[in-house]
């Protein structure tokens, strides 16, 4: 928190106490660019004048949606931040998605502008062409490489000219609308309140020690909480600074972690292990100064998004001399809901550890605490959960249910596990079926529809199953209308790849006459899984 007062909104982050430190650090993209360094007071400016923009010439209202199509990079660090400051709402997109979904989530959240960056940074092809089906005017923002300004700028010249001046945030305003994906194909948006947000940063502030003193490496993308709240928002709440890539690169991790002097990070446990996997050639070829700057400054690893098995984390640990620190969140508690403490407190693996300002409580079917150490559903109450979805009443009344016997609302996670006795919480599954693939959470309904929409696919089953390097992996099983032609499989893969984001896609799709089901007809997704993998083995063996 700033100058020991509590933050109230995103806005609170710009103070006067850190004025001069540094915010935020941007690696050069090329060898002519030069590293850009911001102060808070200088990153705070720009978010202001970006304010003004949105404002003046865009001509925007409080309670207006804004949604971006952007990379991470300083563009999108500004204008979030500007978007949430003049009592907006901001609806990051990710910029893998295609046309399809973009107009989905753009028709739920209704903004009043598009942002996307210049055309030569980025193919944003897809987002320009759903603006423009939808009407909603698209606005380029530009950074520029030499002095770290970020402009915004209308495609099409605008003739507004409000005379208002923007008003500071609410701690009750919504600043956020993220999509998290329902067990339904329809994602569940989430609004997030300042309030929320804030009391979210001061968990992770508390739990991680953070000071002025840390200097965060961003690896995860932004528009997701992880990013954005688990490391961009906690460490501006901190008074530290933010390195911020393009892009994740293996090769590039440690030598930037070394040059900046970076002292901890966040990551899926797909990325610790692409980490450990290159161990030789990337952390173990490291030039001896840099090696000293990380023994010297790097003082923890977290891990989130997903479950880290107990067997990595203790080579991680081993590895690169710090701890590995598991925590565990979602969209709807702004993140952080529960996290393993920093030593001399103890750190559990395979457990996501205590809740960390929040309450959490497991519950039976019936709305009843279970004792500890019995396996119910992971349940919890804390000021940084959502309010509710948004024009959703069916999941409102599923997720949110009345706790008698403690006289408040509690928050359903649909994750299973149990409360050993030092209070640390363990994941023992999910009542849903998303499938977890690197923290990206996929419907499995939204990928059968899509196989459903080829004209020789008669049922279509996604599922997941366990892999090494993502935790989970997307397979299929299609019941074709005409004969089994293993030619389909590709035929179908191509399908997919021009409806789906990359990450969405099959990597395997069996073509079979039948897909198990339960006695009454029902096909759990489960039993799929386990009945395909079984094939696979067996196909894999058949081949030795």
């Amino acid at each position: 928190t700033k100058s020991g007062q509590m933050l109230t909104t995103l806005q609170d982050l710009f103070g006067d106490r850190h004025s001069n430190n540094q915010a935020l650090i941007v690696p050069p993209l090329t060898e002519n660019d030069i590293t850009l360094q911001l102060s808070y007071a200088a990153l705070g400016d720009q978010i202001a004048e970006l304010g003004n923009v949105l404002v003046k010439q865009a001509g925007v209202n409080p309670g207006d949606s804004i949604a971006s199509y952007c990379p991470n990079g300083l563009p999108f660090v500004a204008t979030f931040l500007a978007t949430t400051f003049i009592r907006c709402v901001a609806c990051p997109l990710n910029p893998a998605y295609k046309k399809a979904d973009l107009i989905f989530y753009m028709n739920d959240t209704k903004p009043k502008l598009l942002m996307v960056p210049p055309e030569t940074e980025w193919d944003s092809a897809d987002a320009r062409q759903a603006a423009k089906e939808l009407g909603v005017p698209v606005w380029e923002t530009a950074l520029n490489r030499r002095t770290g300004e970020v402009s915004l700028k209308p495609l099409v010249s605008t003739s507004i000219n409000a005379n208002r001046t923007a008003e500071r945030a609410q701690p009750d305003d919504v600043c956020l609308i993220l999509h998290t994906s329902g067990t339904t194909s329809r994602p569940k948006a989430v609004p997030l309140r300042h309030r929320n947000l804030v009391a979210s940063l001061g968990n992770i502030v508390k739990n991680y020690r953070l000071t002025p003193d840390d200097r965060a490496l961003l690896v995860m993308p932004l528009f997701h909480v992880h990013g954005m709240i688990g490391v961009l928002l906690s460490t501006l709440a901190s008074g530290g600074s933010v390195v911020v890539p393009p892009r994740f690169s293996a090769s590039a991790f440690w030598p930037t972690l070394a040059k900046y002097s970076c002292s901890w990070f966040s990551a899926v446990p797909t990325i610790h292990q692409m980490l450990l996997r290159n161990v030789d050639e990337h952390y173990r070829a490291l030039s001896p100064s840099d090696a000293a700057i990380i023994k010297k400054r790097h003082r923890f690893s977290r891990s989130c998004s997903a479950a880290l098995s107990a067997s990595v984390m203790g080579k991680l640990e081993e590895a690169f001399g710090v701890p590995i620190l598991e925590a565990y969140a979602m969209t709807e508690a702004s993140h952080q809901m529960c996290a393993n403490p920093l030593p001399p407190q103890v750190h559990k693996a395979g457990s996501v550890g205590p809740g960390t300002g929040v309450d959490v409580i497991i519950l039976d079917d019936n709305n009843e605490v279970l004792p500890q150490g019995e396996i119910g559903e992971i349940s919890l109450r804390a000021p940084s959960v959502t309010s509710g979805y948004l024009n959703n009443p069916e999941a409102n009344e599923k997720c949110f249910c009345f706790v008698k016997s403690k006289g408040n609302i509690f928050f359903r996670t649909g994750d299973q596990g149990y409360i050993d006795k030092d209070g640390y919480i363990f994941l023992t599954g999910r009542l849903k079926e998303i499938i977890n693939r690197a923290g990206e959470k996929i419907a499995p309904l939204e990928i059968d529809d899509i196989l459903l929409g080829h004209p020789e696919v008669n049922v279509a089953v996604a599922f997941g199953v366990p892999d090494e390097l993502y935790g989970e992996e997307v397979w299929a099983a299609v019941v074709p209308n005409g004969e089994l032609s293993p030619a389909l499989e590709a035929t179908l893969k191509e399908f997919a790849s021009s409806k789906l984001p990359k990450f969405k896609v099959p990597k395997r799709i069996f073509i079979t006459d039948n897909v198990p089901r339960t006695a009454t007809g029902k096909i759990q997704r489960r039993i799929v899984s386990a009945h395909f993998q079984k094939i696979a083995s067996e196909l894999a063996r058949s081949k030795l």
